[in-house]
């Protein structure tokens, strides 16, 4: 069956090394534009050879427009599963993000592939693609394309929020080093 749904592609470079910027999509949350997500777990994680692969879980709120009421209760949290790789020999970080609640009403599906940018190799580029689909009769164009805007508006305070990390990451003031016996961390700026 062909895909009837809306599709969304976009492409961001970060003025951020890839192993930089790994490490601040670890550390996104919170920030100022993701007050909408209420908490993350993570349920598994594991090394599979050089591989590390992650499975969170998170709980995220957005306030429904007044005819989305209808469909949802007032308060309704989103479940969303995320899936992540990250493989340190060809330095990408592919993430699998999906809601497993509310698919009666609405699927949001979306793939991020970040790498070294080939512009620069002190900059990572980020691919997303999404996929919203309903399947509710007389209502499934409409859910679509308010998905699809949520989407793109929630896209973007993404990538503002991982930028605020990676710019918090390089502030320079000074950080203590980190002391555990027999062992001293000093901080490094990252950049």
């Amino acid at each position: 069956m062909p895909f009837t749904g809306k599709f969304h592609s976009s492409l961001h470079t970060f003025n951020c090394r890839w192993d930089a910027l790994t490490l601040a999509f670890w550390r996104r949350y919170p920030n100022p534009t993701s007050k909408h997500v209420h908490s993350e777990d993570v349920i598994s994680r594991e090394l599979d050879g050089h591989k590390l692969r992650t499975k969170r879980i998170f709980f995220k709120s957005n306030r429904l427009p007044r005819w989305g009421e209808r469909f949802l209760p007032s308060g309704s949290q989103a479940v969303v599963i995320e899936e992540s790789i990250v493989d340190p020999k060809l330095c990408t970080l592919t993430t699998y993000t999906r809601n497993i609640n509310f698919t009666v009403l609405m699927t949001v599906e979306e793939k991020s592939v970040y790498f070294k940018s080939p512009e620069n190799k002190d900059w990572t580029s980020c691919v997303k693609e999404s996929w919203i689909q309903s399947n509710v009769f007389g209502f499934s164009r409409a859910l679509q394309a308010f998905g699809s805007s949520r989407y793109k508006d929630n896209s973007k305070k993404a990538i503002r929020g991982l930028e605020y990390v990676i710019a918090r990451m390089n502030e320079t003031e000074p950080r203590p080093a980190i002391t555990f016996p027999h062992i001293t961390i000093e901080p490094q700026l990252v950049s």
